[in-house]
């Protein structure tokens, strides 16, 4: 079964009862969920409150809570340690013992796909391609030549326009980015805790402060098609802003189906086979990855 996604826009007080999460409203009991069947629950209202038997419950269960700042943009994500993985300390060492060749070999691979969505995703709204999916071939081990900002340049003029700026900061569509990219790194590390691995410790991004950098390694070659569904918001509505439509179209996302291994499965499935692939890389270093595809 798909796991569920619960978005919390208003003031509320969750609790725990009888393994369901109830929601509370100005007094008003108005929703339930069992929190078996969670993946990811959103807190985006200052005014939420809830006990901590929920948060235990969660994280007992794999569920990834997303907490959101002022803009209503995600800010952090609670997981737990190991999901209590019966072989954490075993996979913790084969990522701690993986060397650097293995290392830059696995990130050639995800810039190379990251670059061939991108090419992919150009292509979906009638623009040329060629140049990124020549770049994409010629990315080298540890991409020394920093294919992927290359890429970058070239693929968000030709997507969004010369004018637009990619800019975290942003309140114009980098807000509608921001929002999907957030989402699709908490499913990723969803995953990645749900696998044993640690999301910490990534293969690229090195940053002290980081604590799921392996997530955002392994979600880079998944941005385009957040960028895929923003475009088909801004075609429907130039002026879309991130309201409660738009952030239910990002969500659903996670339920689109892809390819992998030739198979249709949901996003959120599928990235449990992409953290499990990447373990399956740490234990036998001669495999590579496999990447899931869009479904046109």
């Amino acid at each position: 079964m798909i796991k569920r996604t619960v978005d919390i826009s208003q003031a509320s007080y969750l609790y725990l009862k009888n393994r369901q999460l109830l929601i509370d409203q100005q007094g008003e009991m108005v929703g339930s969920v069992p929190v078996e069947d969670l993946g990811i629950l959103i807190l985006e209202h200052p005014a939420i409150t809830l006990t901590q038997g929920v948060l235990l419950a969660c994280q007992k269960n794999n569920v990834a809570v997303v907490f959101c700042d002022e803009r209503h943009l995600p800010y952090s994500t609670l997981l737990p340690i190991s999901e209590g993985h019966q072989l954490h300390n075993k996979v913790l060492q084969q990522q701690i013992t993986v060397t650097t060749p293995i290392r830059k070999r696995l990130w050639k691979e995800i810039v190379q796909e990251k670059i061939h969505q991108q090419a992919l995703t150009l292509e979906r709204f009638g623009n040329h391609a060629t140049s990124l999916h020549r770049l994409s071939r010629q990315v080298k081990s540890g991409d020394p030549n920093n294919c992927e900002a290359v890429a970058a340049q070239q693929y968000w003029k030709s997507l969004m326009g010369t004018s637009f700026v990619r800019d975290r900061d942003a309140n114009d569509s980098n807000l509608l980015l921001n929002y999907g990219y957030s989402i699709i790194r908490a499913m990723v590390a969803r995953a990645l805790v749900g696998t044993g691995l640690h999301p910490a410790l990534g293969l690229f991004h090195h940053n002290q402060y980081d604590g799921l950098a392996l997530a955002d390694d392994l979600m880079e070659p998944l941005r385009p098609w957040v960028d895929t569904v923003v475009m088909q918001l801004l075609q429907q509505d130039v002026n879309v802003d991130l309201n409660q439509n738009s952030k239910t179209v990002l969500l659903s996302l996670m339920e689109q189906s892809v390819l992998w291994n030739g198979k249709e499965t949901p996003l959120l499935v599928t990235s449990h086979l992409l953290a499990a692939r990447l373990k399956q890389c740490y234990e036998d270093r001669k495999l590579k990855m496999i990447w899931p595809q869009w479904i046109e």
